[in-house]
């Protein structure tokens, strides 16, 4: 359903939903730290890797943290796009860093949600673009939306992306591709998502300049960032990989991961291995519906990428929730189910949907962290 009119007008009630799931997250967290004696600003903006992007937005590059077992935690493992934003909103507020990372981090998310309605509505309409983006916004590991982190800068530049190729605006998806490419290591997700929307143009006998343009530019954010971190620490093409490896992060395939569920499996941490089988079998599914639906070959390919490389790598498992949060396209699932019921039933399951998000996005800041 080809939609033109992305003005603010239609877009409001999505922008509403996302924002009210938020504020609820955001209100829980304060009555939790309330009660539990934290501070809500520091759990959303100075914990974790808040911390990193705030020291890079500081002093630039160079920092790591040597572990004992050997190990080398460095900064360059952090994507610059994030610190580049807290320093250009810190210097005319005189807002520290990491609050104005906050500030970032919620522009961004109004944007993603834009973003995830605007594909979402040129697929399948307005109202499961509305629902789309209250069901992304009240996802279990939703409150990292309203965190000091990179990914919903990531998902507001890898939607409009898509979007953007979707529609064969070339340019705008080629520079909003390394806009992504600039903020994390799956940026690789969106650059092959506007090849793919590009090969498939040219099978259609489409040909422009515009085209060619916007696809050497796609990879041109991550390119450009792996190279100069190659180069800074001599390790060349594989420079940024053995950064990575510092802090255990590899692809193997998601062996590692298999032997962390199945070490829980076989504890007495039974149930938290249930649930994580359950988790990929989910998302597995949601994928393979998401097929069948036939979204657009660059949606499946992107939210390929993005859930292969969430669920195969090796290290911190309990961030793979958190990694598998751009990929929106699955949520088209869900939208378009609840866009056919009653409005007041799906509103209803949303909202409790958004209330328990909410009370363990609080549980979760205020208890095992870091997500």
């Amino acid at each position: 359903m080809p939609v033109e009119d992305l003005g603010f007008r239609r877009a409001a009630p999505a922008l509403a939903a996302f924002a009210a799931v938020r504020l609820l997250g955001l209100t829980v967290l304060a009555v939790w730290g309330a009660v539990a004696g934290s501070s809500p600003h520091t759990l959303l903006s100075a914990r974790w890797d808040s911390l990193w992007y705030a020291r890079i937005a500081a002093e630039g590059y160079g920092y790591e943290i040597a572990l004992p077992n050997g190990d080398v935690h460095s900064n360059l493992a952090f994507f610059p796009l994030l610190p580049w934003l807290e320093r250009v909103v810190a210097a005319p507020t005189g807002l520290s860093y990491g609050s104005a990372g906050l500030v970032v981090s919620v522009c961004a998310g109004l944007a993603a949600a834009w973003g995830i309605f605007a594909v979402a509505d040129l697929l399948h309409g307005r109202r499961t673009g509305v629902f789309a983006v209250a069901v992304w916004a009240a996802l279990p590991v939703g409150i990292v939306q309203s965190m000091a982190y990179s990914e919903s800068l990531f998902t507001a530049l890898a939607a409009w992306s898509l979007y953007g190729a979707l529609r064969g605006r070339w340019l705008t998806a080629g520079l909003l591709a390394a806009g992504a490419g600039l903020t994390r290591p799956v940026g690789a997700a969106v650059v092959l998502a506007v090849w793919v929307a590009a090969v498939l143009a040219l099978r259609r006998g489409e040909r422009s300049w515009r085209m060619a343009a916007g696809s050497l530019l796609a990879p041109a954010g991550a390119a450009a960032y792996v190279l100069w971190v190659g180069a800074r620490t001599g390790g060349g093409l594989l420079g940024y990989l053995e950064v990575q490896a510092g802090w255990g992060n590899g692809f193997d395939g998601g062996w590692a991961f298999a032997r962390f569920v199945g070490a829980k499996l076989t504890s007495s941490a039974f149930p938290a291995g249930l649930g994580l089988v359950a988790g990929v079998v989910l998302v597995l599914w949601l994928y393979v519906a998401c097929v069948r639906q036939r979204q657009p070959a660059p949606l499946l390919v992107y939210c390929g990428v993005v859930v292969a490389l969430a669920l195969c790598a090796s290290g911190y498992f309990g961030s793979k929730p958190r990694l598998l949060l751009p990929a929106f396209p699955l949520m088209l699932v869900p939208a378009v189910a609840l866009a056919r019921w009653r409005a007041r039933r799906a509103v209803l399951v949303v909202g409790a949907a958004a209330l328990v998000s909410a009370v363990y996005g609080a549980f979760w800041l205020n208890g095992s962290g870091p997500p």
